[in-house]
């Protein structure tokens, strides 16, 4: 009954770009340091991943063996034994092949993995790298031959819908075989394991009476739906899947609402990579991810833009994540790509259906920033959004906007939902544009959610000033930005979400900004995980609960004015700050308190509140430090465009 899986990971073959063999293990990408160091110049073309396995034990009268791949970018041809297997296009999603019949004794499995330049298979363009490789786990899973469904799309073989009907749970659970008259056993259990429900059938709705809810970050309660394929009373097959029961909607005059009381949310976008890794992360770097993010009090995640890892989704149902899960169709229409957003769209819809967390398909990303073909890109974005009804009547549609697409252009009244990307403040002067931007979207549009699914400032830990402006690439700013882009958000609640650009910084090779080239510093988080910037601790301010205080400018040590401006931030009421043990001021306040210190020599900074604690040293200097400063690079533009 049991399904067997051995893990693929270890002792491949790997033919880089020049063809060298080299032993490695997988997860794996050729591009973890030259798709990280600028230039734009990160190779791209096909590699060739080769290992050698013996048969895995099985019945081949009674079982047959599938090979899964979870993640392998962009385009896969995979040939085992000397025969075509499986083609695949698409980087971020799962595919799989059976196997069985080309079998031996010894095999022998040879990827070839392309990531090159072609007008056909997303994404081509778009601020981030593109790493080549198989980044993700790659799977023998050994299983009956008659079996829950492993060939349409890469999915699970079972969709869970639930509603509230009620205090119960009308649980509807579909299942597809390969059987023609399939005898289906679905069992539900509650997080301790207790049945709470069972019926048999393909296509059941089962009830759990006082269904305790899937509640978001406070209470992320998830049942767990297990199905047995039966046959001659023996289960042949089993699956399982966790699932979360909850109601939502969105109001464009209220915002966000879950299980029928308002639920603002407010949260961050996510990019999978990391310094000197590129994509091929482990379930460890995963979790230090979701750990950082529930850190800052975040309710939602913009897992952009792309699928993203299986297990990064089922963190989110675990910790009651609100998401917004896309494909990467961005920044350019490619007429000959209409195929490639399809098959995307249903892998994605397919084999993330049952995650309680995903509560919006996206179709696109600033898609209108070279588009030359509107006509076919505004076709291309009606297919979508009718092929995501069609697939999931339970979840809206949304997609992203950028500053130059405005508020009446077509493309952002397709989907149900709409967001924009804009940087007002940084890319342009003038942050109170975001105010007069949302109120005039809102006014003209009352009818319809809006929603900021990026906005955000470059900050470099490194880069200091006391009188930061639009541009230095200094902490300080991007502390400014972001403190000003909370209160504009407070002026508008009737917003559906608003999400950070970025939780993190990334590698983007086409940048050359901050001194560091290669990389988009945006994120609240230095690239290696390791520097929470300041404005980590403004958003924790903000949204979390956990009592703290932070003292600004731990980075920025050397000073010349003869009295400093120093923040703290901090989510308790009282604030005192004491200098070389010597109270400074109290003060009440909310969440940003500005204390005005008296600079001579090297002196130790004490902020308290409550019995929180934060200390930094700064000293007074003639000169100011020069390491400060932003030193120019070889490009003089503002972004990546």
């Amino acid at each position: 009954m049991t399904r067997e899986k051995i893990n693929m990971n270890e002792n491949w073959t790997f033919y880089g770009p020049k063809g060298t063999p080299e032993t490695i293990n997988l997860p794996h990408t050729w591009n973890a340091v030259d798709g990280q160091d600028g230039g734009n110049d990160y190779w791209r073309g096909t590699c060739t991943y080769e290992t050698t396995f013996p048969m895995p034990e099985f019945d081949p009268d009674t079982q047959t063996v599938y090979l899964e791949f979870q993640g392998v970018n962009a385009s896969a041809d995979v040939e085992l034994n000397g025969t075509a297997v499986i083609h695949h296009d698409g980087g971020y999603s799962t595919f799989r092949a059976e196997v069985a019949g080309l079998l031996q004794a010894e095999n022998h499995m040879t990827v070839r993995v392309d990531n090159s330049v072609n007008d056909r298979v997303y994404p081509q363009k778009a601020d981030f790298t593109f790493y080549g490789g198989i980044y993700r786990d790659v799977t023998l899973l050994v299983v009956n031959k008659h079996h829950f469904d492993l060939d349409f799309f890469g999915g699970p073989g079972l969709r869970i819908t639930p509603a509230l009907d009620g205090t119960s749970g009308k649980i509807r659970v579909e299942s597809w075989t390969n059987v023609e008259n399939p005898a289906v056993e679905v069992t539900l259990t509650d997080a301790v394991g207790t049945t709470v429900a069972s019926g048999q059938g393909t296509d059941v709705t089962l009830d759990i009476p006082n269904v305790h809810l899937w509640d978001g970050v406070k209470d992320p309660y998830l049942y767990t739906a297990t199905l047995r394929l039966v046959e001659n009373g023996t289960a042949v097959d089993q699956i399982s899947s966790r699932f979360g029961v909850r109601t939502f909607r969105v109001d464009p005059k209220e915002g966000f609402f879950l299980n029928g009381r308002p639920y603002p949310l407010h949260g961050v976008s996510r990019h999978q990579d990391r310094k000197g890794l590129g994509n091929a992360l482990t379930r460890a770097h995963h979790d230090e991810d979701m750990d950082l993010i529930r850190e800052i009090g975040a309710n939602t995640i913009r897992l952009a833009h792309y699928q993203h890892d299986q297990y990064f989704y089922d963190l989110c149902d675990q910790y009651g994540m609100i998401v917004w899960a896309e494909i990467p169709y961005i920044s350019e229409h490619m007429p000959n790509g209409r195929d490639n957003t399809i098959s995307q769209m249903k892998e994605l819809i397919i084999q993330n259906y049952n995650h309680p967390s995903i509560v919006t398909w996206g179709l696109s990303n600033e898609i209108t920033i070279s588009t030359k073909d509107k006509a076919d890109m505004l076709d291309n974005h009606r297919v979508l959004n009718d092929l995501c009804h069609s697939m999931d009547t339970t979840r809206p549609t949304t997609l992203a906007c950028y500053a130059m697409c405005g508020p009446f252009n077509r493309s952002a009244h397709i989907s149900d939902l709409v967001s924009w990307n804009l940087y007002l403040g940084w890319y342009v002067p003038g942050l109170f544009l975001n105010d007069l931007w949302i109120s005039f979207f809102h006014l003209v549009y009352p009818k319809r959610c809006l929603g900021y699914s990026e906005y955000g400032c470059e900050g470099m830990p490194n880069l200091h000033s006391s009188k930061p402006r639009r541009g230095d690439h200094t902490e300080e700013y991007q502390a400014i930005y972001h403190e000003f882009m909370l209160k504009c958000f407070q002026r508008h609640p009737y917003m559906w979400s608003t999400h950070v650009w970025n939780m993190f910084d990334f590698a983007a090779d086409a940048r050359d900004q901050g001194g560091e080239p290669g990389m988009n510093h945006k994120g609240l988080v230095t690239f290696d995980r390791k520097t929470k910037k300041d404005s980590f601790y403004l958003y924790k301010a903000y949204w979390s609960e956990e009592p703290f205080v932070h003292l600004c400018g731990s980075r920025y040590t050397d000073r010349t004015e003869q009295t400093t401006t120093v923040k703290v931030y901090s989510n308790q009421s009282e604030v005192s700050l004491y200098a070389n043990g010597k109270l400074v001021e109290t003060k009440k306040g909310d969440r940003v308190f500005t204390f005005k210190v008296p600079l001579s020599g090297q002196m130790k900074l004490e902020a308290r509140a409550g019995k929180c604690r934060d200390t930094i040293l700064i000293r007074r200097v003639e000169q100011p430090n020069e390491a400060y400063k932003l030193k120019k690079g070889k490009s003089s533009s503002a972004n990546w465009v």
